[in-house]
């Protein structure tokens, strides 16, 4: 005897809903940020531009810094053709004061600079975060070293004989504490984490399946 020719059953129907599909063509599904996918390279370039433009606006700092800062009071002293340079209030806190000056332009300056790249993006990102940082340090620098290129005239003695014995006239302008260099990347950063962890946007939950296939839709 022979076993009847019965037809093998149809394949059942795959359904398009089925948690086992064919992987997507290589590079598509890509995600948009990607080391070396175009998003990217635009935070790269968004960075770039966002630190160049805090390092430049460093030229504010510097000249609000002169503006609004003390002037330390010296005068000068001859004893034959010697000169000796004092501070006339020695218990005066002008020198204080300039470095405290310098640290809460540079905190409002952080807190301005994030506050606008923030609203400029509404999001975070490595790129961002580091250009904030780099460019706020080198914008204080910058400030830095204009006030005291604008400001008085570092050679005292110089300026001393300039005005005369006995006459009062300002020292030049110097940051005693270096740390407030780092005022304005701190405060960038951390207002920038901060709008982006309250207001940034936030990542889509992924859909719950129920076991290896979905149920088809009704």
């Amino acid at each position: 005897m022979t076993a009847p020719l019965t037809p093998p059953p149809p394949p059942h129907d795959q359904s398009p809903h089925q948690a086992w599909q064919a992987p997507p063509p290589a590079g598509e599904g890509a995600g948009e940020y990607g080391q070396d996918g175009p998003g990217m390279k635009t935070e790269l370039r968004e960075g770039a531009v966002i630190a160049v433009a805090v390092a430049v606006s460093g030229v504010l700092l510097g000249l609000l810094w002169l503006w609004l800062a003390p002037h330390v009071p010296l005068v000068g002293e001859q004893s034959g053709k010697n000169w000796a340079v004092y501070l006339k209030d020695s218990e005066g806190e002008q020198a204080a004061g300039v470095d405290g000056t310098f640290t809460l332009l540079a905190l409002a300056f952080g807190v301005v600079s994030a506050g606008a790249v923030f609203l400029w993006r509404r999001r975070g990102g490595v790129p961002l975060v580091v250009a904030l940082g780099v460019g706020g340090l080198l914008a204080s620098v910058l400030a830095w070293r204009l006030g005291m290129w604008l400001g008085p005239e570092s050679d005292v003695i110089a300026h001393a004989r300039a005005v005369g014995k006995g006459v009062t006239f300002s020292a030049p302008l110097k940051l005693g504490a270096k740390g407030a260099l780092l005022a304005w990347s701190l405060s960038a950063l951390v207002v920038h984490l901060g709008l982006t962890a309250l207001f940034g946007p936030r990542d889509p939950e992924p859909p719950y399946e129920d076991g290896p296939y979905a149920a088809p839709p009704a």
